[in-house]
């Protein structure tokens, strides 16, 4: 689970400044405020980790991936290909990481990583120009590993940093070491120049464990179709758009989840029912095979108590776009980051509120006994989400300390983000000007106008 994140000289950012993110994090502000943005980033670093291409310090996008941010031009603040874009995030992971010195009996033991990262154009090429990791809360205790750019030129060189651990390195000629594996991870001659450097890969391999525990469905998600087709495969996520959600349906048939500690278990499908019951939405949901033994299955759902059962095609839209995002919060692996974008699109302003209680269920549910520990960072623009929030929060259902909200704007000096100040009886102590826009001001125009009207007829 990500814990903070920080980036410089990113498309509208400057700075953004220390981010915290909770397990439920919510985005607010205006259009081009920079919210986009902040999530963008991460799924362009997820595209990166993913790439085959370990000499590409950051896969920007194309048209297969979820994000496309052009060149380094497009993507650096105010176009100053000069400026390095900088950044630096902290996660937990689900089991401690442990280094042990093979020369000493030291060691270090965290479930607190800390990464940060320098990357800059230059010689026509990007460059990973220093990264480091810190294994460890307290930055007196903690291990900090990392590579620095030490030459410049067509080749630069890099140099092993550890403290206050002691690197021992092999006897032989002090070659230097070449550039890092895209933008974290340490090249092989790390091992074999030193004789107590294993450990490195285990960083790298944790960074690379978060990046693959990190989804995300779009605004965007794809029309109902009236049969679906499922083989038996076990899709890692719904879609970008939400295309794989009744193949997740299928795939989680043999899972059970419960909404919290010393709640009742659900099988998966009962579960995605029970939220569209309670949203409104339908009275029934269920998937089923069209023809048995064959691979076609179709979507059948009563939307109310009494009616006739129909396809999902001839029902209101709303329940198909709502679909994938109940299924999005429950299907992914525990540990997991999902990134929302506007899931309220297309839904109804009553609806919007029960996003809430859906995703405070989400970050407190529960698997085989264990929390899930799911992480949502959701962007929105809907105030009845909010006000659903802010509600739970005075009820107690969720804890300032697991919900961030922050508000973007921008500025003549790049985006500004501003966190909210949640207190525990739910009200925002720093409630933003023109958050969703002037209310007031608009029912007193409206006020105006009627009268205005009243007095021409007469």
């Amino acid at each position: 689970m990500f814990t903070h994140l920080r980036i410089q000289n990113f498309k509208a950012w400057r700075d953004t400044g220390d981010i915290r993110l909770a397990p439920l994090t919510v985005f607010f502000g205006a259009n081009s405020a920079g919210k986009s943005s902040l999530t963008q980033f991460l799924l362009a670093l997820k595209q990166t980790v993913e790439s085959p291409d370990r000499q590409r310090v950051l896969h920007a996008g194309d048209d297969k991936t979820v994000v496309d941010l052009g060149t380094f031009q497009d993507m650096v603040f105010r176009h100053d290909t000069a400026a390095p874009i900088e950044f630096e995030f902290g996660w937990t992971t689900a089991k401690p990481l442990i280094v042990r010195d093979p020369h000493s009996a030291n060691s270090v033991s965290s479930n607190q990583i800390h990464f940060t990262s320098l990357i800059r154009y230059k010689d026509e090429r990007l460059q990973t120009e220093r990264f480091e990791y810190r294994l460890g809360s307290d930055e007196d205790q903690a291990l900090h590993v990392g590579l620095e750019q030490k030459e410049n030129g067509k080749a630069p060189k890099y140099e092993l940093i550890a403290k206050p651990y002691q690197l021992v390195r092999n006897k032989g000629k002090p070659w230097p070491l070449p550039s890092p594996v895209k933008f974290y991870g340490f090249p092989d001659e790390a091992v074999a120049y030193y004789q107590n450097s294993g450990f490195t890969a285990d960083f790298a391999l944790e960074l690379e464990r978060l990046f693959g525990r990190l989804y995300y469905l779009g605004p965007l998600r794809g029309y109902p179709r009236r049969s679906y087709g499922w083989s038996g495969e076990v899709p890692d996520h719904v879609g970008w758009r939400g295309e794989r959600v009744i193949e997740a349906i299928m795939a989680a048939r043999g899972r059970a989840i419960s909404p919290g500690y010393k709640r009742k278990n659900q099988p998966f499908e009962a579960l995605i029912a029970r939220w569209l019951l309670e949203m409104g939405l339908i009275h029934s949901f269920k998937v089923r095979p069209i023809v048995e033994n064959r691979k076609d299955f179709e979507v059948r759902v009563v939307t109310a108590k009494g009616g006739a059962e129909v396809n999902l095609t001839d029902v209101g839209f709303g329940i198909s776009q709502v679909l994938p995002v109940v299924a999005a919060c429950f299907y992914p692996p525990p540990h997991a980051t999902l990134i929302l974008e506007q899931p309220e699109i297309h839904l109804h302003p009553q609806v919007q509120g029960y996003l809430a209680d859906l995703f405070i269920e989400a970050v407190q549910a529960r698997e085989d006994g264990e929390n899930r520990d799911m992480q949502l960072i959701v962007e929105s623009h809907s105030e009845h989400f909010l006000n659903r929030l802010l509600l739970r929060v005075a009820e107690e259902k969720i804890s300032p300390k697991d919900l961030a909200i922050y508000f973007c704007s921008p500025s003549e000096q790049g985006a500004r983000i501003e966190p909210l100040k949640v207190d525990l009886f739910g009200s925002i102590e720093n409630w933003p000007p023109d958050f969703f826009g002037d209310d007031m001001a608009d029912i007193a125009a409206r006020v105006d106008a009627a009268m205005r009207r009243q007095q021409g007829s007469k």
